[in-house]
């Protein structure tokens, strides 16, 4: 049974929407990934405990909501991507919007499925694209392998989901979006936290660099060594 077609993202409505605040007050996240892996049911999962397994084609919808974290709410941007990557010889081809996703967001899931390999091939060169954008290696980045409840048809190995992440040192978790809203909240909440600790580093950073050494005094015994030493080559 499919949705019926909508122009609004289903399930927005009864999501309370997170007031603008000004720019860095919010928390940027992008969910990555081939097409029909889960990225829209995960988001959904996560802000309303809800799973809806079947969506119209995504196209990208962005949802700001308040979070709960650590006895706190954070403002918190997830942008959904539709699966518009294609894998050739470990090159990924992007369309331009989600490469300025990519250039926008703080913290990425990379999502396959376990039941399709070519979705798990296009995890590593979608890494490395994230960080040729990110040079600094601080963005997070967790690789999820998502379906695991469907164990009957898969294809990609929990090892090997492991092994990839250890390659590109990130972290990796199966989780199951349809029986398992616990690991969904899990796995948002921690890339969360890991962006609220890059935002709290490059502010410290901030202030200190804004900080403007102060000048050393003058040395006065220096000073009148020199005048001494001024005076008597001109009395000379």
């Amino acid at each position: 049974m499919r949705l019926p077609s909508m122009t609004q993202p289903f399930l927005l409505a009864p999501i309370a929407e997170c007031p603008a605040g000004p720019p860095g007050a919010q928390l940027r996240l992008a969910v990555l990934g081939a097409r029909g892996v889960g990225k829209s049911a995960m988001i959904v999962r996560f802000l309303t405990k809800r799973f809806i397994g079947d969506y119209e084609p995504n196209t990208g919808n962005l949802y700001s909501r308040l979070v709960h974290l650590d006895g706190d709410h954070v403002a918190v941007q997830i942008q959904d991507t539709p699966g518009c990557i294609q894998v050739q010889e470990d090159c990924v081809q992007v369309l331009d919007s989600l490469s300025r996703c990519v250039k926008w967001a703080e913290g990425f899931l990379l999502v396959y499925s376990i039941t399709d390999y070519s979705s798990y091939q296009s995890v590593q060169p979608l890494y490395q694209h994230i960080r040729k954008v990110h040079p600094d290696g601080r963005t997070p980045i967790i690789i999820v392998g998502n379906k695991a409840d469907l164990l009957h048809a898969r294809q990609v190995q929990a090892k090997e989901g492991l092994q990839l992440a250890n390659e590109l040192g990130s972290l990796f978790l199966e989780i199951s979006t349809s029986e398992d809203s616990q690991g969904v909240c899990d796995v948002f909440q921690y890339l969360c936290k890991e962006v609220s600790k890059l935002q709290h580093a490059g502010s410290t950073d901030r202030r200190r660099s804004s900080i403007i050494p102060r000048p050393k005094s003058p040395n006065m015994q220096d000073l009148k060594r020199r005048f001494k030493q001024a005076l008597s080559s001109k009395v000379k």
